[in-house]
């Protein structure tokens, strides 16, 4: 598929996907669909998907900072929250649907290890 709409097979391989019984116009849709779910860019429905769960797990981390099991003085949360903003902004620009899969998987267990009361 390009950019400006469906790519139009040459005769020879039109020919070829006619002799395995294929038709043209069914092959290109089912190419299509095929190529749709194989996108490793994320769509804005992958990023409209993945908004509350990140944003959840920001606010979680930020939250499990302010917990008294951290042996943490106050320049030190702030320190460490400053840390986690700089972190999710720069994973904000992030454009791959594995990449943001596993910064979410990382953040969860972050997340995890904080509420241990131990510093991920």
């Amino acid at each position: 598929m390009d950019r400006n709409g469906p790519v139009l097979l040459h005769d020879d391989a039109r020919n070829c996907l006619t002799s395995a019984g294929i038709h043209y116009p069914t092959s290109l849709r089912y190419w299509n669909c095929i190529m749709a779910k194989g996108l490793i860019w994320a769509t804005t429905e992958d990023l409209a998907k993945t908004r509350p769960v990140v944003l959840s797990v920001y606010r979680q981390i930020l939250r499990s900072l302010n917990s008294s099991d951290l042996p943490l003085t106050y320049a030190a949360r702030l320190a460490k929250k400053a840390e986690v903003r700089t972190m999710f902004l720069f994973g904000s620009e992030e454009r791959s649907v594995h990449n943001i899969a596993d910064l979410i998987d990382a953040a969860k267990h972050s997340l995890s290890v904080l509420k241990q009361g131990r510093l991920p």
